[in-house]
């Protein structure tokens, strides 16, 4: 089965995952989350630290720590239950045909490892290429990413990158085996802001490219603007908003979206250039415990809009615009 003969690469219903203590107490941390990725998409997941954006990305490969549990739901890739899969289908998978972007090159990264070496693994690992075969695809992956240095990179080892050279590389390895689906958590969230840029053209480049589709989890709504198809909001493990990209974050619906735009400066030009010594607003409140949530909406003791259906029940999705769907009693759930 090719992607060109599938609506949705990846389709993921009614996804519940908790986490564990030892005294064997529940912490919800992803809840009853549904969405699509079609094939060449770019998918943002938007939230706060905590929301369960890792989380989720972890549990779609099913790499969950030890005390992790996947509950409920169905995680449908290329139209395989990834839940169903054995684990010899499931290495088959991972690296292959999906692959996993950690969001920090240090940890991924063997130190001691030529740069060409650790890419070269992962393709000695998914594909059965003679030596002389995997050369020449390593020298391909590697030179449409360092089109001017690819033999010094190769040779390289990971401290005598930068930090964007770096992440760079493990997009390499992501992207070695031609997978259909890349999950990047947080990929430029240890870089500068011009790093940032150049690490969000290359993924652009991959789905214009290879028409990979990719799932970009990021705290930073800016970075969706002008890359994402579509945003999914993720507050305390719900998903609270999702559409369109310029809807999301143009004409934003739920007020946990509205406050995380607030959060943000103005551009910094012209008559909208910010005074260095204002302040930004904050979201008032802290994001709930996972192991004492109220039967009511998650975001309700923290929410302006807030009133009393908000207390006793979760909202159930509505869609007031073609595509964007939101979950907040203002406008009828």
């Amino acid at each position: 089965m090719t992607t060109g003969d599938i609506e949705f690469i990846l389709e993921v219903r009614n996804l519940h995952v908790a986490y564990f203590s030892r005294a064997r107490v529940a912490s919800s941390a992803v809840v009853d989350v549904s969405f699509d990725v079609r094939p060449g998409e770019i998918l943002g997941v938007l939230g706060e630290s905590g929301s369960g954006k890792s989380t989720l990305a972890t549990c779609l490969l099913r790499l969950l720590p030890a005390n992790g549990e996947i509950q409920q739901g169905s995680i449908l890739f290329e139209g395989r239950d990834l839940l169903q899969a054995t684990p010899r289908e499931l290495e088959s998978i991972r690296g292959r045909r999906i692959a996993l972007i950690n969001q920090e090159p240090w940890v991924a990264l063997h130190p001691t490892m030529r740069v060409g070496d650790q890419v070269g693994e992962v393709l000695a690992a998914h594909e059965y290429l003679d030596k002389k075969s995997r050369r020449e695809r390593l020298r391909q992956v590697l030179e449409g990413l360092f089109p001017a240095e690819t033999n010094r990179i190769s040779f390289s080892y990971p401290h005598q990158l930068s930090g964007g050279q770096r992440q760079r590389v493990l997009i390499a390895q992501a992207i070695a085996c031609g997978p259909s689906l890349v999950i990047a958590d947080e990929p430029t969230a240890s870089v500068d802001s011009a790093t940032q840029r150049e690490i969000l053209t290359v993924f652009e480049s991959l789905r214009r490219g290879f028409g990979v589709a990719i799932i970009l989890i990021t705290h930073n709504p800016s970075l969706l603007v002008g890359l994402a198809d579509r945003v999914l909001v993720l507050y305390a493990g719900r998903v609270v908003e999702i559409g369109p990209t310029e809807s999301v974050l143009s004409h934003s619906l739920h007020p946990y979206t509205q406050a995380l735009l607030r959060c943000l400066p103005p551009p910094l030009c012209g008559a909208n250039v910010v005074n260095r010594k204002t302040k930004l607003p904050v979201i008032a409140g802290d994001a709930p415990k996972l192991n004492t949530l109220s039967l009511g909406c998650r975001f309700e003791p923290r929410c302006e809009d807030r009133f009393e259906p908000c207390r006793t029940r979760e909202p159930l999705p509505v869609s007031p615009a073609d595509e964007h769907v939101v979950s907040c009693f203002k406008f009828g759930g």
